[in-house]
């Protein structure tokens, strides 16, 4: 799955850090197609759904504190697929934790549509906003496919426009590539593909603007792991959402429309060329 850019037929991508304009990369590489970039919220426009302002984390462990995040600052934008990249140990998965809103900057803020996570409340944020598809699925094993999904809607209060919770649940599970069939099976008797695309439906069951993935193709052969990619692309591009994906897959960073990536608390990013 560890594929290169030459191996997946990739040009050179532009690269920048995260609110600058230059550009660096191989010869032509400035001029290069690129995702619209979310603009600073001043004009009508402006497609940021999340934004960090100087954020940094740290973590104490005895008289030792160590910063993870250093001084951050992003935006994300609604209709584009993400991808976050680093090393082991280089905070991918307290980035992810924090603009989720499992946990609260050390300091810095993070927003939603404008409003700081703090004074919107995490729970809030969590429940109506933002969904995240952990590596190992976290379904709830003694369940149907169809009875996790619509769990989900009850525990979180969210009803469909329209129709029944059953019903919706239902719609999702086909978006995602279950039958009937499949959805009516206890979860421990699908494939492990399928159980994502299950984690996946239950994601959505709340109708989230940004959708969080932490090593979601980890535990996948190839084949299935392209069904996944596939599904977050048309979620952004079809559907509008904003997707979020820490991976270490270059399979997955490959076909993202932006790269994030983290080294030593530093963020920074490059741009596919579509």
């Amino acid at each position: 799955m560890n594929l290169s850019a030459s191996d997946t037929g990739q040009t050179p991508e532009t690269t920048r850090t995260p609110g600058t304009t230059g550009t660096t990369g191989g010869p032509g590489a400035a001029g290069a197609p690129a995702a619209p970039a979310p603009t600073d919220g001043s004009g009508s426009g402006d497609r940021t759904v999340l934004r960090l302002t100087g954020v940094s984390h740290t973590y104490a462990g005895g008289r030792r504190r160590t910063a993870v995040l250093k001084n951050i600052d992003y935006a994300f934008a609604r209709g584009t697929f993400y991808t976050v990249l680093g090393p082991s140990g280089s905070g991918k998965t307290t980035l992810l934790s924090l603009a989720s809103g499992l946990d609260a900057p050390t300091s810095g803020s993070i927003s939603f549509d404008g409003r700081d996570l703090a004074e919107l409340g995490l729970g809030r944020y969590r429940n109506r906003h933002a969904a995240t598809i952990f590596q190992q699925y976290n379904l709830l094993t003694y369940m149907t496919a169809l009875q996790n999904v619509t769990t989900a809607m009850e525990i979180t209060g969210a009803k469909p426009v329209s129709g029944s919770r059953r019903g919706r649940a239902l719609e999702l599970l086909q978006q995602v590539g279950l039958d009937r069939d499949m959805a009516r099976r206890n979860v421990l008797r699908l494939s492990g593909g399928q159980q994502q695309r299950v984690a996946i439906a239950r994601a959505l069951a709340c109708d989230v603007d940004i959708l969080f993935a932490d090593e979601p193709t980890g535990n996948l052969d190839e084949d299935t792991a392209q069904g996944i990619v596939d599904i977050f692309r048309e979620l952004a591009h079809k559907q509008g959402k904003c997707v979020v994906v820490v991976s270490h897959a270059q399979q997955v960073a490959a076909q993202s429309d932006r790269v994030l990536t983290l080294r030593k608390g530093r963020l920074t990013e490059q741009v596919n060329p579509r």
